[in-house]
């Protein structure tokens, strides 16, 4: 064991810790989550500890020989797969996220004295606070962090998003000839395509692209140089001017520096507006979800308008019983997102004054928001739309006994009488078109136009659009 001793005393740390007494003290005070910090913001703050390093250094603030040895230790932490043994603390916890800054600072203060021949702790040449974290505060780092991990994570999501997008494109391609009957309310409608289906799927997706890359856009905007509540204290100009460019190289990311620090420090509008997003796409996955399985529920007494790929036995009593599986875990990803938005927009409003405090539990939300979502639609995309295809013999039967022609028939006979034919045709069992042949009220044209299937679904926008009939002029 080795001590280490701060303003409320003195502990002991475990001598092959790398971590210090702030962690210690983390640890003792937040045992909530076995989940500890995201590595993706752990490596965002190693690489903020590194510019400030070289940033302080040629502003004549740090000796060069520290910032060297600063820099040296980040680069070694980042060149290989981080060990999260040296970052132990839950990723909910008090402080606004001190915490792991302090973690992470005492990690690299205790690498670089290592590096250098010295021991563990021996602070006087190396300093978690006074060296590795000069004019920094965690009001400004932490959600800097929390901003550069968010945009790394974004990156798969929109690859998983625009796969999907394809992939329901390609069968929106496959079954564009594939005629259904269309539902509203659960009950029948008028004639579709199935491919209209995939269709109506994937735009609201290309519109959830949208609505996250403008999310995204102000995740750019770092506020580092605001230093304690945006006032720039302990922070030289020089900082200030070059912290975020210094930055912007070292992550390869096009981050900018904003305008009014006091700002950036408190609100968490930003987060909400992302939140708002992602959310919006959980509910457009889940609707997609229900629709797959409604469409493909049976074997025998459901709709059975597709098939989903079996993926694994549905039951441990009833042999043979294959469940949906697929669009079931993307639902229960989408439930979870609207408890995270819920968390999310709570936490925002709950800060007060020149701080938000619970920040820890909005970037723990949004992570898990964004990886879970991402992986609901690889596996949404791979394990079942790619894979579905159509009982056209059930999707032709269901077009021929609905009642749904009637629709086509009311510009000629109007709306009563059609209804009429209707009911007729569902009480007695036979078909409309049964039924329509014994009246006088249409003629051959007419009859042959409103039961041609491939006229009815023509898009309203296309100059030949749908069925528009006229009673013969007398």
């Amino acid at each position: 064991m080795r001590t280490e001793s701060d303003s409320l005393g003195s502990l002991n740390i475990p001598k092959v810790a790398y971590y210090g007494i702030h962690t210690q003290r983390a640890l003792h005070n937040f045992p909530i989550s076995s989940q500890a910090t995201h590595p993706e913001l752990i490596r965002a703050f190693l690489e903020i500890k590194q510019a400030a390093a070289q940033t302080n250094a040629t502003a004549g603030s740090l000796d060069r020989s520290v910032a060297k040895h600063i820099v040296s230790a980040t680069k070694t932490l980042l060149s290989s797969p981080l060990d999260m043994s040296m970052f132990p603390i839950s990723d909910i916890q008090g402080g606004a996220g001190t915490s792991t800054n302090m973690n992470v600072n005492e990690v690299i203060a205790n690498v670089a004295l290592e590096q250098t021949g010295r021991e563990r702790g021996d602070y006087k040449y190396i300093n978690p606070n006074d060296h590795v974290n000069m004019g920094q505060s965690t009001n400004d780092t932490y959600p800097s962090s929390g901003k550069i991990a968010l945009l790394r994570l974004l990156d798969p999501l929109f690859e998983s998003l625009t796969a999907l997008i394809d992939s329901l494109g390609n069968k929106a391609d496959e079954f564009s000839s594939t005629y259904k009957m269309g539902r509203t309310q659960l009950q029948d409608a008028v004639p579709t395509t199935l491919g209209n289906s995939f269709h109506a799927w994937l735009k609201p997706l290309r519109r959830d692209v949208e609505r996250l890359n403008a999310a995204r856009e102000p995740l750019y905007m770092l506020n580092m140089g605001g230093s304690a509540v945006g006032s720039g204290i302990n922070v030289s100009y020089h900082y200030q001017v070059h912290i975020v460019p210094n930055l912007a190289g070292i992550t390869k990311l096009p981050l900018t520096q904003a305008h009014d620090l006091f700002d950036a420090t408190q609100n968490l509008d930003g987060f909400v507006a992302l939140s708002g997003a992602l959310k919006t796409l959980a509910m457009n996955l889940s609707k997609i979800a229900n629709d797959l399985r409604l469409l493909s529920s049976g074997p025998r007494s459901g709709l059975l308008e597709i098939n989903l790929p079996a993926k694994q036995a549905g039951s441990s009593i009833m042999p043979g019983k294959v469940n949906p599986v697929i669009p079931e875990v993307v639902n229960q990803v989408a439930f979870e997102m609207f408890g995270f938005d819920a968390t999310i927009t709570t936490a925002a409003e709950a800060g007060q004054l020149e701080l938000n405090a619970f920040e820890p539990i909005v970037f723990r939300s949004l992570f898990a928001g964004i990886e879970h979502l991402t992986s609901a639609m690889d596996t949404l995309r791979l394990n079942a739309i790619d894979g579905i295809n159509s009982n056209k013999s059930r999707l032709a039967q269901d077009i021929d006994l609905s009642v749904s022609f009637a629709t086509a028939m009311t510009p000629i006979i109007g709306y009563q009488e059609a209804a009429k034919m209707a009911k007729e045709s569902i009480k007695t069992g036979k078909s409309l078109r049964q039924i329509a042949q014994t009246r006088n009220c249409f003629t051959p044209d007419q009859l042959e136009h409103i039961f041609r299937i491939e006229d009815i679904v023509i898009n309203a926008r296309t100059p030949e659009h749908g069925l528009v009939l006229r009673a013969p002029k007398k």
